[in-house]
């Protein structure tokens, strides 16, 4: 907590995975926010098939990937005898994160059950929708690409206790999603605030380069 009482209080960063059945089964708080962010922007330009009317034409947004990692650590909890950590250490915490990449159990039982009978065409897995959240100005769809858990230290029982996350996400935009989908007017109403921030940027670097 911070010493001077007027700070605001920093929010944490979040994935969060839409589950209507489960709405808790995948919301992952980051106990520390990471101290570094790498996003990655590949633009979408019609003219790459070498086309030179088409060489300043935009075929859609561009291609956002985000790589960052993620710490751990149940190592306060355990200091104040907290009944999960003491318990499972952070396995939950890494369960919630990893059921972003599984498919439910509910529905591969299904399907399982379906292709007995001799049904042809069964349900496909669909995952969860994922959100990330950094702040209230970026609040994006994404897929999971990239996955990695380093588990550091364990308590007696083997239950990992600090863990560090590495996590690449592609941003999901309006021209990969269907109209329907809800994660189609989160991009979009984030690309909206990006124009707005842009123009902000812009109206205040142009004002700060007038000679005084």
């Amino acid at each position: 907590m911070s010493t001077f009482p007027r700070t605001p209080r920093t929010q944490r960063g979040a994935i969060i995975g839409m589950d209507p059945m489960n709405p808790v089964s995948s919301v992952v708080v980051f106990q520390y926010n990471p101290d570094t962010m790498t996003r990655t922007l590949q633009p979408q330009m019609a003219g790459d098939n070498g086309d030179r009317t088409e060489a300043q034409r935009l075929k859609g947004p561009p291609i956002e990937t985000i790589k960052l990692d993620v710490e751990i650590d149940a190592t306060d909890q355990l200091e104040s005898a907290n009944a999960i950590a003491t318990g499972m250490g952070i396995y939950p915490q890494l369960s919630a994160l990893e059921m972003l990449v599984y498919p439910k159990t509910a529905q591969v039982l299904l399907n399982s059950a379906l292709m007995k009978t001799g049904v042809l065409e069964v349900l496909p897995n669909v995952a969860t929708m994922t959100l990330f959240v950094w702040g209230p100005k970026r609040v994006v769809p994404v897929k999971l690409t990239e996955f990695s858990i380093t588990e550091e230290a364990y308590d007696p029982s083997l239950n990992p206790i600090r863990a560090r996350v590495s996590l690449a996400l592609r941003v999901l935009t309006y021209n990969d999603l269907p109209v329907t989908h809800p994660g189609f007017a989160l991009f979009f109403s984030h690309q909206v605030v990006k124009e707005a921030m842009a123009v902000v940027g812009s109206v205040s670097g142009a004002a700060g380069a007038l000679p005084r």
